[in-house]
């Protein structure tokens, strides 16, 4: 009994309903359960799951980021000009070009954070602001379309043709978030820094006194999140096929709700990449099955919005002591 109660975790309890969201939209939306959508939905959430690990690492630091898509606006504008100065370049440049700002643009909120000792909302809602008015201001809010032919053109990774004549696809963008998965997971749960900045999280000043480095622990942990920014940004040219200085502005509330779906606690130290999949799968799927059958776009806020609080309020409850209770009285 007692392995069994353990097996309810968020993790199971989220799988359970997408599990039960997936039945409900196949019914009800053939359309859904078929190839060209399944890969679809993995090309849609190739960007925001990029985001979502980055993210993840913060929030398991017990930090929090919502600068991150403005953040790879900014490297988007910054390379698009660099690397058309330089005469277009090519994709190992991409990602070391993007990859480094994006750490830069990370370290700079982990040393506002650490140097000032201000709390990470208030120093990430501010360079949040800053970034886009900056890029706002710079740009005068043109888009750039003469891009070099290497970062527009389509790479597929698997394609398939059924007897309609319908295109399934996976793009570029869907090995690269695989990879930034594999190599986060391997951070967190694999690295001496993967359980240090759990205990950062858990207890700064248990960790402190333990002889963790805070400044480090936020520099890996906002660093982290930089370079997902910067080759989430790089990707997301590769899909749109264009620089649009505001097209990701907004975006990084559905990040951090996903995240927070997939159990990683706001408070530090708690969340798991299979959670932080889940999470952008379950929002994912739901904006999904919405627009399928024809539901107001802004239904779908409301249900993350409820799902959210229902989330956080479920992560508090301990469901062992809850069946242990049951099986006393019975």
């Amino acid at each position: 009994m007692r392995d069994t109660l353990r097996s309810y975790t968020i993790e199971t309890r989220l799988a359970v309903v997408l599990a039960v969201l997936c039945v409900v939209l196949s019914i009800s939306a053939p359309q859904f359960a078929t190839l060209p959508n399944a890969t679809s939905l993995l090309n849609n959430s190739a960007v925001n799951l990029i985001w979502a690990v980055g993210l993840l690492v913060v929030l398991v630091a017990g930090g929090i980021d919502i600068s991150f898509a403005v953040a790879s606006s900014v490297v988007q504008y910054v390379a698009a000009k660099m690397l058309i100065g330089i005469g277009g370049g090519n994709w190992l440049l991409g990602f070391l070009f993007c990859g480094s700002l994006g750490i830069l643009l990370g370290l700079l909120n982990a040393w506002l954070i650490h140097g000032f000792r201000i709390i990470s909302i208030v120093v990430t809602i501010a360079t949040f602001n800053a970034f886009f008015g900056l890029l706002m201001f710079f740009s005068g809010g043109r888009n750039i379309y003469n891009l070099p032919d290497w970062w527009t053109a389509r790479i597929f990774i698997f394609e398939h043709e059924n007897a309609q004549g319908i295109w399934s696809e996976l793009t570029l963008s869907v090995a690269v978030m695989v990879g930034c998965v594999v190599a986060t997971w391997v951070l967190i749960r694999r690295t001496n820094i993967g359980r240090q900045l759990y205990a950062f999280g858990d207890n700064p000043e248990g960790a402190r006194r333990a002889g963790v480095n805070i400044a480090v622990m936020q520099g890996v942990a906002f660093g982290w999140m930089g370079l997902m920014a910067g080759i989430a940004g790089l990707m997301q040219v590769n899909i749109v096929k264009e620089v649009v200085p505001n097209a990701l502005y907004g975006r990084e509330l559905d990040v951090l709700a996903a995240v927070v779906l997939g159990g990683a606690r706001l408070g530090g130290g708690k969340g798991t990449i299979l959670g932080c999949i889940l999470g952008v799968m379950f929002v994912a799927i739901t904006q999904n099955g919405l627009n399928l059958l024809g539901v107001s776009p802004f239904a779908f806020q409301m249900i993350i919005g409820a799902a959210i609080l229902v989330a956080i309020s479920t992560s508090n409850i301990d469901l062992s002591q809850f069946f242990r209770s049951k099986e006393a009285r019975s």
